[in-house]
């Protein structure tokens, strides 16, 4: 596949996360990792500039979740999501969804709030 390189190679951790799509910037990446918001096999890393590479696990805990992702690839750009999601695969346990409430529309007492058209044109009628 284009844009994987060999096994052996190594890239930064900022990088990585770039390419992957996980952040949207190299800057967001950096603020995530020197904040100590990711591991890489269970150690805590700070330094954006650690290199990682095929086989290392990364927990990252990004918009109010913990993904655990499995490096399979390292990209050498930051093309389209398909070609993102084939750097890693995804271990996170999966978020339920909340169940959505279908609530009947508001009620509300007759002369309280905003007037309704119908009141507008019964107004209007007693203007005229």
């Amino acid at each position: 596949m284009a844009g994987v390189p060999v096994a052996s190679d190594k890239i930064r951790l900022d990088k990585w996360l770039w390419h992957a799509r996980i952040v949207k910037t190299r800057t967001l990446a950096q603020k995530l990792i020197a904040g100590g918001d990711v591991r890489v096999n269970g150690t805590r890393i700070t330094q954006p500039a650690y290199k990682v590479g095929p086989g290392a696990t990364l927990t990252i805990a990004v918009a109010e979740r913990i993904r655990i992702l499995e490096i399979v690839g390292n990209g050498d750009r930051r093309g389209p999501a398909p070609e993102a999601e084939a750097l890693y695969l995804d271990h996170s346990p999966s978020v339920p969804r909340a169940p959505r409430r279908d609530l009947p529309p508001a009620l509300r007492d007759k002369g309280s709030g905003r007037p309704t058209k119908k009141d507008r044109r019964e107004t209007d009628r007693l203007k005229t």
